[in-house]
């Protein structure tokens, strides 16, 4: 099975482009869906988490205070290196199971962290979805309750587009309209089934 890794930067437009190719009968493995698995009440994720940042980090029912935490590790590269230290690994062997149970031409796995996770071994090829970073801003401010500042400063921790578009093989450029988008993902859609193909028979023309 083909393996395609989505990523780009925060608020690039990788759920839209996600739910395209879900309406294509893709399978998408989102390490975001994930992520919010493993750090769910009772998970052991958590509890590592409450040891590492203390009990603060908790909610009154016990769930996750995910803004304390992500205002956290965006303050401090290092505790931002312990987030890491715990969610990686579990990230990548949830990824690597729910793959195992996959039998389709190929999948889709939105890894937003797919080059700063060193994940990129997962799959086989990397599509981008790339967008200006002054875009970036306007749908994070429009969708998420942070300031100016605060969104820059996560893009800022984020590997730059600049290595994004050179380490890709497929790029989508999600600055257009949204049948525009539709249709560079039907067209991808198309030559990720071409290439599985080849894969599958060994050969291509």
């Amino acid at each position: 099975m083909l393996k395609i890794g989505l990523t780009g930067g925060i608020g690039s437009g990788k759920s839209t482009v996600s739910t395209l190719f879900e309406q294509l009968n893709v399978p998408v493995i989102d390490a975001d869906i994930i992520s919010h698995q493993l750090v769910a009440i009772g998970q052991p994720a958590l509890t590592h988490i409450k040891q590492t940042f203390g009990a603060d980090i908790l909610e009154v029912d016990g769930s996750l205070n995910r803004k304390k935490l992500r205002e956290i590790v965006f303050s401090n590269p290092i505790e931002k290196q312990k987030l890491e230290a715990i969610m990686h690994p579990l990230v990548y062997e949830s990824i690597q199971t729910a793959m195992s149970h996959l039998t389709a031409a190929y999948c889709m796995i939105s890894i937003p962290l797919l080059f700063e996770a060193n994940m990129t071994s997962l799959v086989d090829r990397i599509l981008v979805v790339d967008c200006s970073v002054e875009q970036q801003i306007e749908r994070l401010l429009k969708r998420d309750n942070m300031t100016t500042e605060r969104i820059q400063s996560i893009i800022d921790s984020q590997i730059s587009r600049n290595f994004r578009h050179s380490n890709a093989h497929d790029l989508i450029d999600n600055t257009g309209s949204n049948d525009k988008l539709a249709e560079h993902v039907k067209t991808l859609h198309n030559f990720y089934l071409s290439i599985s193909i080849c894969q599958d028979t060994l050969v291509c023309e």
